[in-house]
C-alpha cells in the first residue's frame, strides 16, 4: 500500500502537454552605419524607393497577429514553441532601411507609396528601386542553463530601373544569416558564450541591416551608376 500511494502522489500535477505559446511584437529596424566601407561611394543621384512586397513562403502556424506579420519563434530545449514573434508590417520597415542605406552610400533617396514600378511613366528621379522580401525569420533557442542562442535570416530580391525603361538597369539578390552569439565567439565553449542582444527582434535587425547594405556594397551596381553618371554629364 505504501508503494502504491507514493507512485500515485508522484504523478499528480504532471502533464506532458506544453503550455500555450505567448506572443510578442518585436521592434525590427535598420541600424545606421553598422556596416562600414560603402559610405559616399555612389554618385549623387536620386533614387525612388518603392514599398517592398512581403513575398515570403509562409507555412504552418504563421498567421498575422492583429495585422502584424509573423517573424519568428522562441523554443525550449525540447523544441516546443514557447513564444510567437511578430513585428509591424515589413514593407515600410524595409523601405525605410533601403532609403537610409542608399543615403549612406551617397545617393539621395525618396520614398514612394507604390510597390510596383510603372514603366513608361515619367519620373523626376534618376532611378527607381523595386524589391520583395523572400525571407525574414528569427528563432531563439534555449541551450544549457540560462544560455540562449538566436539565429536570424533575411533575404530580398531587388530590381533597379531607370525611368522610363521597362528592362531593369540592375537586379540582384542579397541575404544574410546572423547568429547571436556568434559561433565560437571569444574563444569560449558553446556553454559559456553569452548573446550580444536581449531581444530576437534586435538580432533580426542586424540581419536586415546587413542584407540591405549588401545592395550598395555590390561593385557591379556601383560601376554601372558611376558610368551612367559620366554619360549624363
Amino acid at each position: 500500500m505504501l508503494a502504491v500511494t507514493l507512485t500515485s502522489c508522484a504523478t499528480v500535477g504532471i502533464s506532458s502537454t506544453p503550455a500555450p505559446a505567448t506572443t510578442s511584437v518585436q521592434t525590427v529596424e535598420y541600424y545606421p552605419f553598422l556596416v562600414k566601407g560603402y559610405q559616399n561611394s555612389f554618385p549623387h543621384r536620386s533614387v525612388l524607393i518603392l514599398i517592398p512586397n512581403d513575398a515570403r513562403d509562409m507555412a504552418g502556424d504563421t498567421a498575422p497577429l492583429n495585422g502584424n506579420p509573423a517573424i519568428g519563434v522562441a523554443i525550449d530545449r525540447d523544441g516546443n514553441v514557447t513564444q510567437r514573434l511578430y513585428s509591424a508590417p515589413l514593407g515600410p520597415i524595409v523601405q525605410k532601411a533601403i532609403a537610409r542605406s542608399a543615403d549612406e552610400a551617397g545617393l539621395t533617396a525618396f520614398s514612394s507609396i507604390d510597390s510596383a514600378y510603372k514603366a513608361g511613366v515619367k519620373n523626376a528621379n534618376a532611378y527607381v528601386l523595386e524589391s520583395k522580401i523572400t525571407k525574414c525569420w528569427v528563432k531563439k533557442m534555449r541551450g544549457s542553463g540560462q544560455i540562449f542562442r538566436t539565429v536570424a535570416d533575411f533575404r530580398i530580391e531587388v530590381s533597379i530601373y531607370k525611368p522610363p525603361f521597362k528592362v531593369p538597369f540592375w537586379s540582384g539578390v542579397t541575404s544574410d544569416t546572423y547568429y547571436d552569439p556568434p559561433v565560437g565567439s571569444f574563444g569560449l565553449g558553446p556553454d559559456d558564450e553569452a548573446g550580444i542582444y536581449d531581444e530576437p527582434g534586435q538580432v533580426l535587425s542586424v540581419a536586415l541591416t546587413r542584407t540591405v547594405a549588401q545592395i550598395f556594397q555590390r561593385q557591379d551596381l556601383r560601376n554601372l551608376m558611376l558610368e551612367d553618371d559620366i554619360r549624363v554629364r
